[in-house]
């Protein structure tokens, strides 16, 4: 079996409570406890989890926009999470991110030629006549045309500027991008024009993503794997076939529940979960989803359950599958 190109490995991202008239750390927000999981090349793997789970949180960390508290991530078999920021420099040429936000991502005083340009400017020795052709072969790429290179982010749909936002992405030939929430704010109907259009540039490319959302359906539709995080912690993974058809983690199948079925002979029973999602500064002891869980035992509120191998490359953190 091949490495993986990404491997994070117990990954934890804490945040500081200050207080008192000294600012002293009184306690500590837990956003990430604990996250395992790696991606291949080549592949699609989707986080998904409601808000507040730690999936951004996850991203942002990979890339060290945050500093992760503990734990390890690698990159093509290289540990990137303790490296200083000057060293981090070619990583980032070979990490992308695509931006949830289309319009706030890119900056309103530049046209999108000089936008997706910039990052060749700042790791490239091209020249500009090499940087102004790159530009207008990645406008092209990405379904848009070369003249659109002097038009301003106002002058485009949502839809357009988020397929600037991938053609600046690209810009740097990356291995991996980073999509959070990348279509969220599109409107359904553009959301399918732009998943069909990553999945195009993987093919072309040979691109790998690590794809982030709340969307079930739109993560069914472009995830090769599947990790569901909650609370911090990740609690199910798997293909994307063995994930939807079996669920395992009594909060995967909530989750699955409360998703839109068009097949009324494959209607789920409707799961509804009581209470609300835990503190996250003061989480439960056990399993995290214990106080919310609908087939709970005694030793679910003591011990905190691993990620165990489930059979069929699946993965679940529940008590219930020992």
């Amino acid at each position: 079996m091949p490495s993986p190109l990404l491997e994070v490995k117990d990954l934890k991202v804490h945040f500081p409570i200050k207080s008192g008239f000294f600012g002293r750390n009184t306690n500590v927000v837990k956003a990430i406890d604990g996250v395992n999981f790696h991606i291949f090349e080549n592949e699609t793997f989707g986080l998904v989890g409601e808000s507040g789970c730690g999936k951004s949180t996850t991203g942002k960390a990979i890339l060290r926009l945050i500093n992760s508290t503990d734990g390890e991530i690698l990159f093509q078999g290289k540990e990137i999470s303790k490296l200083p920021h000057k060293e981090m420099r070619p990583i980032y040429r070979d990490i992308q991110l695509i931006f949830q936000d289309p319009y706030a991502s890119l900056n309103p005083r530049k046209t999108a030629g000089d936008l997706i340009e910039e990052p060749m400017i700042v790791n490239t020795d091209f020249s500009p006549e090499q940087r102004k052709r790159r530009v207008h072969e990645l406008l092209e790429v990405v379904g848009l045309s070369a003249y659109h290179a002097s038009r301003y982010p106002h002058e485009f749909s949502g839809g357009q500027r988020q397929r600037i936002g991938i053609a600046k992405a690209l810009s740097l030939n990356p291995k991996l991008i980073i999509a959070d929430e990348a279509v969220s704010a599109l409107d359904v109907s553009i959301q399918s024009q732009v998943l069909n259009l990553l999945r195009q540039l993987q093919r072309d490319f040979g691109l790998t993503y690590l794809f982030i959302s709340h969307d079930l359906s739109v993560v069914k539709h472009i995830s090769d794997r599947i990790g569901v995080m909650y609370l911090g912690k990740m609690v199910e993974q798997g293909s994307k076939k063995s994930l939807y058809e079996n669920p395992l983690h009594p909060y995967t199948q909530a989750l699955f529940s409360a998703a839109p079925c068009i097949n009324h002979d494959k209607k789920r029973e409707r799961i509804v979960l009581k209470g609300d999602l835990p503190n996250p500064i003061n989480p439960p002891k056990g399993c995290p989803f214990h106080p919310r869980c609908f087939v709970k035992m005694a030793e679910c509120e003591t011990v905190t359950p691993e990620l165990r191998y489930a059979g069929d490359g699946h993965y679940v953190a529940c008590h219930l599958y020992k």
